[in-house]
């Protein structure tokens, strides 16, 4: 069993290397989907991602409950989890504890079976946000990243394509 975090900025190429260290382990791999199509934009990323990584991955829409989804999963092919910061997301705009619920996640992961790579933005290298909604988020990005890279096997940093393995 493994669990990978992969993380970089926005169109750093970590969804790329992620879907590529998936496939690198046997059996059928997971695609664990935090996004909703909830607008047009979305809509095309979702099918930009869907296109480029062909109809050979099970598909699983999660964009609450990540740790049954995994529960669920577990004993096939490899999971790809993209992405953290999504799913964060979700878990705030409902109104969720994602603090117990990024716990949840680290305490089940190291519990699996089967490998988990999950990928993440780093959104704590720009400027301080200017307003408290987007500081909150910050802080609970960098919490959550954090905490996943605690318990991760391997923790890898994407710029420009190009990995840089940290853990």
């Amino acid at each position: 069993m493994a669990v990978i975090l992969i993380t970089g900025g926005a169109r750093s190429g970590k969804s790329k290397r992620a879907e590529m260290r998936t496939r690198a382990f046997p059996g059928q791999p997971v695609y664990v989907a935090t996004a909703e199509a909830l607008d047009g934009e979305m809509e095309a990323r979702i099918a930009k991602h869907r296109a480029r990584r062909g109809t050979d991955w099970i598909e699983r829409e999660v964009p609450l409950d990540l740790v049954g989804a995994l529960v669920a999963s577990d004993g096939g092919g490899a999971r790809l989890v993209d992405c953290l910061t999504l799913w964060l997301s979700n878990l705030m705009h409902a109104g969720r504890d994602w603090e117990r619920e990024v716990n949840a996640l680290a305490a089940a992961l190291p519990r699996l079976n089967s490998p988990v790579v999950l990928v993440t933005n780093e959104v704590g290298l720009g400027i301080v946000p200017d307003n408290a909604l987007a500081r909150l988020y910050r802080d609970a990005a960098g919490i959550m990243n954090q905490t996943i890279a605690e318990c991760a096997d391997e923790v890898e940093f994407v710029v420009a394509g190009l990995p840089m393995k940290l853990k």
